[in-house]
């Protein structure tokens, strides 16, 4: 033992590497022993980890070690002669791990592109497609189909979208690395490399700024160009939020510095990057899911190095690393889209804050109707509050009516008044958009005689009818499966009942077949390309119709749309999560906010049951600001967020039984664990309790005290850890959960 201590005390050089495993720890390991680049935090390694090697990345050189030196194993290789990341992002990363509970290999996995954490060199790499040869185009696939299936199907995938590149040939197959080969033997595929980096604009070809608003003035002026400070942009929908930001961003461009740019969907980043790239000369990079990790990788590496001068991505972006930092903008920074919502549970829009303070420089919060987090920070002074209340030029705020249903019966979901404002908006040259959050043709199968509906055998959930594909599928687990037209129960005639995007579709294309429509949902959004092509149909007016769900609503600009209507505003007024009217009352305004954008005066026309609801009246009378006024009061009330801070331990198990004993167990452990301004709720089933095939239920802290809140953490998630049902359950921690349930 006196040698082990003796042992420890000698100057040593020992690696803290983070593991991309669930354990929450680094693990300890001597330098390689074969001379190599000298360690440095933000270098990945190559270890020995159980009987195989791992990729980790060092976070810390130390001189000691809980572990005797003798029984530390050594790193086989320093992969990186220089850091894959700098002690800026490092630090953020260590942060985040602390913030959210979750073990630091996992969160700086999150952080590196998919070729980087396999080992891949940290330089750019080639970008292939798949395309057909004249010989592929002339195989018969009916015959390859009956004696090769997997072949006929990635051949049918390249005829209807080629060329094709590694997401969507994966979508085909797991395995289509090795049957793509096969296919490239026969002669019927071949590869060639493209070139997926956006041309830098030249200066010449950039646009000229328009002539800004007195609130547009104001926002840029007071918007610091260096130091941190984070500022929240409330501007009505259609005033120019994003005018702001180009300004802001040119300032910082002139200065010699790189802004990074949060959106909160995929959707929105083409027609943000088109209009950046009129207004910015240089290199735009785009990070999002829907690009290859290839891809991802090169935007990565291209902000590392300083060559792209704006970064646009989505959630995952805010790890990009930058090598000349000026500025972070989060725009629709309410979208609950910025938080992840399993795995690491993070919040983009709340790092990017920290990001901001860690690095010295300004954050932009932009939403024309701000979570209630940041508008409470701005109003007690913490942010800059500015505002833009009006729109540019001669665009005014929509005029708003509401139907109520009561008195007006509906024809396929539509009431007489509705369909006759659409027709007049039409008639005279307007597109009228149409909003429904929900996909599918119907969301019940029922059978009249017997009332029986088709459940999802894996989730306490209805199967939705897709009737294009003739399927129906769970929205929940993926499950799908040939949509039946019998009853099992006592043979009779399934019926569809409720409305779903593709049943509205239909019925619209009967009522205004002179009207060229296009529906945008996640089902007809699928192919690489779909999305772009109807934005695209849209702004160029060929369709006239846009019907859609909620990846309408979010930041586009459609000049040309001067009718909105909202089919079913009633989803959201009775729903059991404290955010439930919050959520609502910022859908409704998004999506109201596409109407007049242009020279056209637009309508809202808004069906409802509820017409005198307190939060829809509030909410239309006194707009965002007075409904936002009532709702903090109820909330500051209540004890809710923003007034005070929660954790929830989620938790799923296969057996029912062994979920609650251990949910029971771990609220036991957090009682003697707790302070005075602390407490625990539950534990409660989640709505919906089964999901998947397996049970799910939860347990709620709250606290008044975020800083009392998370020293009590880690002491709780290691009991958490020690609990005899632990390994029986699949369990997480979400820090400052934006769902309850």
């Amino acid at each position: 033992m006196t040698q082990a201590i003796q042992t420890l005390r000698e100057p040593q050089v020992i690696l803290k590497v983070a593991i991309n495993t669930p354990l929450p720890q680094l693990f300890d390991y001597l330098p390689p022993t074969k001379r190599g680049p000298q360690p440095q935090p933000g270098q990945r390694v190559r270890v020995p980890f159980g009987r195989r090697e791992q990729i980790g990345l060092l976070v810390d050189v130390t001189d000691t070690s809980a572990v005797a030196v003798e029984k530390l194993r050594a790193a086989a290789e320093i992969i990186d002669a220089e850091p894959v990341l700098d002690k800026e992002l490092l630090a953020l990363l260590n942060w985040a791990t602390r913030y959210y509970q979750y073990p630091p290999g996992e969160v700086i996995a999150a952080a590196l592109p998919t070729p980087l954490r396999k080992g891949a060199p940290a330089q750019a790499q080639p970008v292939f497609v798949w395309e057909l040869t004249d010989a592929g185009h002339a195989v018969d696939l009916a015959a390859l189909e009956r004696k090769a299936s997997v072949q006929a199907a990635l051949l049918t995938a390249l005829r209807e979208v080629s060329p094709c590149g590694e997401n969507e040939l994966r979508e085909t197959h797991a395995q289509w690395r090795k049957i793509i080969s096969t296919l490239s033997d026969k002669g019927w595929v071949e590869q060639r490399e493209i070139d997926v980096q956006l041309p830098a604009t030249s200066a010449a070809a950039i646009l000229d700024a328009p002539e800004l608003t007195a609130g547009q003035a104001h926002a840029v002026d007071n918007i610091s160009a260096v130091g941190f400070r984070a500022s929240l942009l409330e501007g009505v929908t259609g005033s120019g939020k994003t005018e702001v930001y180009l300004q802001l961003i040119a300032k910082q461009l002139a200065a010699g510095r790189q802004s990074l740019v949060l959106v909160p969907e995929i959707g929105l980043t083409p027609q943000l990057v088109s209009r950046f790239r009129e207004r910015i000369p240089g290199h735009i990079a785009v990070v999002h899911s829907g690009l290859t990790p290839t891809q991802r990788m090169n935007a990565w590496l291209s902000a590392r190095s300083g060559e792209a001068v704006v970064i646009i991505g989505t959630r995952s972006a805010i790890f990009t690393p930058l090598l000349r930092p000026g500025l972070i903008v989060v725009d629709e920074e309410h979208d609950a889209s910025f938080k992840q919502q399993d795995g690491f549970r993070y919040s983009a829009r709340d790092l990017a804050v920290f990001r901001a303070k860690q690095l010295d420089i300004p954050v932009v919060l932009g939403s024309a109707t701000p979570a209630f987090e940041s508008l409470n920070h701005a109003l007690a002074g913490r942010y800059e509050h500015l505002r833009l209340p009006e729109r540019p030029g001669n665009a005014e705020q929509p005029v708003v009516h509401v139907i109520d249903l009561r008195h007006n019966a509906l024809q396929e979901g539509l009431s007489q008044p509705f369909i006759q404002a659409l027709r007049t908006h039409l008639e005279s040259g307007g597109q009228a958009l149409v909003y429904l959050n929900r996909r599918g043709f119907a969301p019940v199968l029922l059978c009249p005689d017997c009332g029986t509906t088709l459940e999802c055998q894996q989730c306490d959930a209805r199967l939705v009818l897709h009737q294009r594909r003739q399927h129906v599928s769970c929205h929940h687990c993926g499950h799908e499966r040939p949509a039946p037209t019998q009853c099992t129960t006592c043979q009779k005639e399934l019926v569809a009942v409720g409305l779903g995007t593709e049943r509205l579709e239909q019925a619209m294309e009967k009522w205004f077949p002179e009207y060229p429509l296009v529906r945008l949902d996640r089902d007809t959004t699928r192919k690489r390309g779909e999305l772009e092509n109807l934005l695209e149909q849209i702004r160029t007016k060929q369709a006239r119709i846009l019907l859609g769900t909620q990846m309408l609503t979010k930041g586009h600009d459609f000049p040309d749309v001067s009718f909105v209507g909202i089919v079913d505003s009633d989803q959201g007024l009775f729903g059991t999560d404290f955010r439930s009217s919050e959520r609502l009352a910022q859908s409704i305004l998004q999506v109201a906010g596409r109407a007049g954008r242009g020279d056209r005066p637009g309508e809202v026309w808004i069906q409802s049951y509820y017409p005198e609801h307190p939060l829809l009246r509030k909410l239309l009378d006194e707009g965002y600001d007075g409904f936002a006024e009532q709702a903090l009061a109820e909330r500051a009330a209540a004890g809710w967020p923003p007034f005070s801070h929660l954790v929830l331990l989620r938790a799923e198990c296969a057996q029912r039984d062994v979920l609650f004993r251990f949910l029971e167990q771990a609220r036991r452990s957090a009682d003697q664990l707790l302070s005075n301004d602390i407490r625990a709720l539950g534990p409660a089933t989640s709505p919906m309790e089964r999901r998947s095939g397996r049970y799910r239920a939860q347990v709620l802290i709250q606290s008044a005290n975020r800083h009392g809140l998370h020293s009590f953490l880690p002491a709780w998630r290691a009991a958490l850890a020690n609990l005899p049902d632990t390994r029986r359950t699949r369990w997480s921690l979400d820090v400052d959960p934006v769902e309850l349930f």
